[in-house]
């Protein structure tokens, strides 16, 4: 089935992420038939416009097959960025889209994916975020709450097979990607319930920080809303070997795979991108001056640090976190 891909853009690092995503698509997704949208946020919410203005970025997102496509922010806007990628579905062609993170590098035949549009799902590469549970409560009573407040049947979405109360039993995804049929009833139902937990908060979260996770807390109550789960092994080349979630360039070199760090490399050794990425300072001293080697040199890729906080300290240690 043809379905759209939707990532958000915005000037600065965004602009570059984005470049990286439209020239990996590319040259990993040849056969990939559907449209790459850049939404980009706007409006009166934001102090200062966020839209990328660089006429070079533009034009070298534009030739790689990237479509702009601008949008209003009518509820979240600059005090919630993160916000955008609920927005941006709502200006998208009512057709099936995958949404992904800016952060983003295709490393596969993207096309090949099996996807079932009419069952949402979501990235499970996430760490137990949220929520942060006082003494007085638990797990399942704060997500129960939360399901209750909106009518959804919690028992489906839990795993069974993991503790009592333990996060991992709770439907929490990573709101790196995702996707759906139709992202107008996705997207209105998204920003139904966010704006909901934001505005009413139920009285279980009252001790909850819901910044920045909001997006993540939201987002299993709308995927199960559409009768939607945990990714089935059909999807496994997603956060594996068709598509990677790098989240930065020096995580990228730290954890991720050799073909991840061959393609981020092939695609920026293009004349065109090279000139336009040497503008950025995390590409320009990791990717063009080899310092992302010397990260990678720092870690052991079988045996990781099982928290990412952990990997970042080493980074930051060694002088190398570059954002």
């Amino acid at each position: 089935m043809a379905f759209n891909i939707v990532a958000v853009v915005q000037a600065g690092r965004l602009s570059y992420e984005a470049l990286l995503l439209a020239a990996s698509l590319r040259a990993s997704a040849p056969g990939f038939q559907g449209k790459l949208f850049l939404a980009e946020p706007g409006g009166p919410l934001w102090p200062q416009d966020p839209r990328l203005t660089n006429p070079a970025l533009r034009a070298a997102l534009e030739g790689l097959g990237a479509t702009f496509l601008p949008f209003q922010n009518c509820v979240f806007g600059a005090s919630y960025p993160h916000g955008n990628k609920i927005e941006a579905l709502l200006a998208l062609p009512d057709e099936p889209f995958l949404f992904l993170d800016t952060d983003t590098l295709v490393t596969g035949d993207l096309a090949a994916v099996p996807f079932d549009f009419a069952r949402p799902s979501a990235s499970m590469r996430r760490e137990g975020t949220w929520p942060t549970v006082p003494l007085y409560s638990t797990h399942e009573a704060i997500w129960g709450a939360l399901y209750a407040r909106f009518g959804l049947d919690i028992a489906p979405t839990l795993d069974l097979s993991e503790p009592a109360d333990h996060w991992r039993r709770f439907l929490y995804f990573n709101a790196g990607w995702f996707f759906h049929a139709s992202p107008k009833a996705f997207g209105e139902r998204f920003l139904t319930i966010a704006r909901t937990i934001r505005d009413d908060t139920p009285p279980e979260l009252a001790a909850q920080e819901l910044f920045p996770w909001l997006d993540q807390i939201a987002l299993p109550l709308v995927v199960q809303s559409f009768g939607g789960g945990r990714p089935g092994p059909e999807l496994a080349g997603l956060d594996g070997d068709v598509t990677c979630h790098y989240r930065s360039l020096p995580l990228l070199y730290a954890r991720e795979s050799d073909r991840a760090v061959e393609v981020l490399e092939e695609v920026a050794s293009q004349k065109e991108l090279r000139r336009l990425l040497r503008d950025h300072e995390p590409a320009r001293e990791l990717i063009y001056k080899n310092r992302g080697r010397k990260i990678r040199e720092m870690f052991d890729r079988a045996d990781l640090p099982r928290r990412e906080q952990a990997i970042r300290a080493r980074i930051r240690e060694a002088g190398l976190w570059l954002r």
